[in-house]
C-alpha cells in the first residue's frame, strides 16, 4: 500500500497507475477523504442488465415500493409472504 499526496500523484500519474496494478494507492487530499486507486477487474464492472436492475430497485425505493419484515416474522415467513408480490 502506498500513501501519496495529490501533488505527487499529479506529477507521476503513470507511475502510480502502474503501481496500482500490484497494490492499492491512497491519494491524500487537503479538503476531503483520501482516494484509493485500485484496479477494477472485469467481474467488478456491472453489466448493462445489472445496472438496469439496480436502477429499478432505486426507483422502487424512491416510490416506496418496498416490503418490510414484521418484528415477529422469521425470514422464511417474510419471503413466503412477499413472494407472490414480486413475481
Amino acid at each position: 500500500m502506498q500513501i501519496i499526496t495529490a501533488r505527487e500523484f499529479r506529477a507521476n500519474q503513470d507511475k502510480y497507475f502502474d503501481l496500482a496494478e500490484k497494490e492499492p494507492v491512497f491519494v491524500t487530499r487537503r479538503r476531503g477523504n483520501p482516494v484509493c486507486i485500485n484496479i477494477a477487474r472485469e467481474e467488478d464492472i456491472p453489466t448493462p442488465m445489472e445496472l438496469e436492475s439496480i436502477q429499478r430497485g432505486l426507483e422502487d425505493i424512491h416510490n416506496s415500493r418496498t416490503y418490510e419484515m414484521r418484528q415477529d416474522e422469521t425470514l422464511d415467513e417474510f419471503l413466503n409472504r412477499v413472494e407472490p408480490c414480486i413475481e
